[in-house]
């Protein structure tokens, strides 16, 4: 079954993420397979947002574990309180970083990365995972995106 993905042209970032929400729920709300909905969420965010690297890191015995993604080859497993995504998953809290060279303990998966920012996925108040993005340009994400990425991944929390 082929799926369209809808891209408004000439919009707001926030009209965007408004247009992508429903799509990404209608997509998720069709396939029980929790690999495959991670797996899609992905690519309309890469889609939609050309990053540079999108995707899941999920909590296996005691670590984050690479998941699904798009982008260039990323580091395979991230331990509690390491890097941007290891600090979210301690802090239970997003992490939104300017400039990943300023982040003490960044971990530099690749040099094309210059921000990012990273989600916990919550759910029964236990972070299960994070949805990690980054960009090859400084200062990329703001509190819409913190706004609206939160929103999803609120949502994708109750497909595991």
């Amino acid at each position: 079954m082929a799926e369209e993905l809808y891209i408004p042209n000439n919009t707001s970032k926030e009209e965007l993420y408004k247009s992508l929400i429903p799509q990404i729920k209608g997509l998720t709300s069709i396939e029980s397979d929790v690999i495959a909905n991670l797996s899609n969420t992905c690519a309309v965010l890469t889609t939609a947002f050309n990053y540079l690297w999108t995707g899941f890191y999920l909590i296996k015995e005691d670590e984050l574990v690479l998941g699904p993604f798009q982008g260039p080859i990323a580091c395979t497993r991230i331990k509690k309180g390491k890097g941007v995504c290891g600090s979210a998953w301690e802090e239970q809290k997003t992490f939104v970083v300017e400039d990943v060279e300023a982040f003490p303990g960044h971990i530099a998966c690749s040099s094309s990365s210059k921000s990012e920012i990273v989600v916990p996925l919550i759910k029964d108040n236990q972070v299960i995972g994070v949805l990690d993005i980054d960009s090859d340009q400084l200062s990329t994400f703001d509190s819409t995106d913190k706004k609206y990425l939160e929103e999803i991944c609120e949502y994708i929390s109750t497909l595991f």
